[in-house]
């Protein structure tokens, strides 16, 4: 890519359940990130942030401190973290400020999303027959996948097997408590395929990252975690995705293939070069999906992979080392940069007991958004 940025800071508010308000974790995010980095609010020079259901992101400033910057507010789903990233990326490659941030935050009710159609350009009906309740949709396209590259249900367990087992080894994770594939598999239906313990709940908490100039980064830190690559895409005609009340004569790739395709070039890596990798998994069959749509196997062969123990933090391609959105819950606003946080975890060697054993140089993150956005970032230490 054309100018070095680096991170210099990361700051998390856990996820769960909390008395605070969304804005009030945001900014507990932003002041452990500025810390981490050495700065001060003052030398943050642009700002960009989301959040779906925890407040307006820019209310942050009341917190922070009103110092006349600019803060653009990004909704993008669940890919809202890796948009604001990418946008704070921009603003120091363009030079418009040599320090910026990148937040994302929420604050959750309870219960499955169930959007109105009416929000992404679809009829009444589609809303009425249950199909915009995530819990549904979801299941409904892993159903799809599964019975089109002869993938056994069973595996599914065995996604959401490690994912509980990372998130017991992670003390800010939201659910700690490993459990045994066989009890996931018999915990309750909520739609086939998916158990009640396949998925990630809505949740609360807050992710920032502090991103800096190649000369600005050196003022900070002498152990900066460099952007490789941040590359976001929309659908295309054609695309399956999981608001699509028909499918198009003519298939097309998702958006995670053409986001991670350019990631790849820009960052001059394969998917056989990166050390350690966070994907979204709403749900385990969204994980085995966006494996291959990234391009860490061929459709088909996760089955193998997850039995040979390739994925976990010890493997030869650990995923979703902090137990993912399955072990962390999912505030939409700031799961994508969650996923930074852990892999600059990863890189800096600091993850603790899931830290991945030999010394990872590239990390990779990658977060979808209905009704189909992803984002995808390359970062080497």
């Amino acid at each position: 890519m054309s100018e070095d940025v680096a991170i210099i800071g990361i700051g998390l508010h856990p996820f769960g359940r909390h008395e605070l308000s969304g804005v009030e974790q945001g900014a507990v995010a932003v002041r452990a990130a500025l810390a981490d980095a050495g700065a001060q609010w003052k030398d943050v020079r642009a700002a960009f942030g989301g959040s779906l259901d925890g407040g307006s992101a820019d209310a942050l400033l009341r917190h922070l401190g009103l110092t006349e910057i600019p803060f653009v507010n990004v909704a993008n789903g669940c890919a809202t973290g890796g948009s604001a990233l990418s946008a704070a990326v921009s603003a120091v490659r363009s030079g418009q400020a040599e320090v910026a941030l990148a937040v994302g935050f929420d604050k959750h009710p309870r219960g499955s999303f169930n959007p109105l159609p009416s929000k992404y350009g679809l009829p009444d009906w589609y809303g009425q027959s249950g199909m915009m309740v995530t819990t549904q949709f979801f299941a409904l396209k892993t159903q799809r996948y599964l019975h089109e590259h002869g993938i056994p249900p069973e595996v599914l367990s065995k996604v959401a097997e490690r994912a509980l087992r990372n998130g017991s080894r992670n003390p800010l994770a939201w659910r700690r408590k490993a459990l045994p594939a066989a009890e996931i598999a018999a915990s309750a239906m909520v739609n086939p395929p998916l158990t009640q313990y396949m998925f990630c709940s809505p949740a609360e908490g807050a992710s920032a990252v502090i991103v800096a100039s190649k000369r600005a980064a050196r003022r900070f830190t002498s152990s900066p975690v460099w952007i490789k690559a941040v590359m976001f895409r929309t659908r295309r005609h054609g695309s399956f995705e999981v608001f699509s009340p028909s499918l198009a004569p003519e298939p097309a790739h998702a958006p995670t293939v053409a986001a991670s395709t350019a990631a790849y070039e820009a960052a001059g890596v394969g998917p056989r070069d990166i050390d350690v990798i966070q994907i979204q998994d709403t749900d385990a069959g969204s994980e085995l999906i966006h494996m291959a749509e990234n391009g860490f196997c061929e459709h088909g062969e996760q089955a193998s992979l997850i039995e040979s123990g390739a994925t976990e933090f010890d493997g030869r391609m650990p995923i979703n080392t902090d137990g993912g959105c399955m072990a962390n819950g999912e505030p939409v606003g700031a799961s994508g940069l969650r996923q930074v946080y852990e892999i600059c975890l990863q890189l800096r060697g600091l993850a603790g007991e899931r830290q991945v054993p030999r010394s990872p140089r590239l990390g990779y993150t990658h977060v979808y958004g209905v009704p189909g956005i992803s984002a995808v970032t390359i970062l080497q230490r």
